[in-house]
């Protein structure tokens, strides 16, 4: 067995330091935030009174949260949330409006039995 020790000297860089700034206390996305609510806030105000249906209330808060969930994880949230609270709100009122009309028949069938 042939044994052959060869040291090897290891060479290194200077020492590399470099400087860290903290994020400035208000980020963009956070003021980007505040803005949000406040769209999605006037734009719920001004559905919930255009309908004046109370009962749909629930039907309309659900579609905003719903629409405000998909918007903000995109790039532009105040862009699209309009759209997508719109095209939401269209969908659930439609809904209830279809689940209204069953119900009523079906509950006059229940009470007739």
């Amino acid at each position: 067995m042939n044994r052959t020790t060869n040291k090897l000297r290891a060479d290194f860089d200077p020492e590399t330091r470099f400087e860290v700034r903290p994020a400035p206390p208000a980020t963009f996305r956070v003021t980007q935030e505040n803005e949000f609510e406040r769209l999605k806030h006037r734009l719920l105000t001004e559905s919930l009174l255009a309908t004046g249906r109370p009962d749909l209330n629930a039907t309309i808060r659900r579609a905003a949260n719903e629409a405000a969930a998909l918007a903000w994880v995109t790039f532009y949230p105040l862009l699209l949330f309009p759209a997508l609270f719109e095209e939401k709100l269209r969908h659930a009122v439609s809904h209830a409006e279809r689940q209204a009309r069953i119900y009523t028949p079906s509950r006059e069938l229940m009470t007739v039995g």
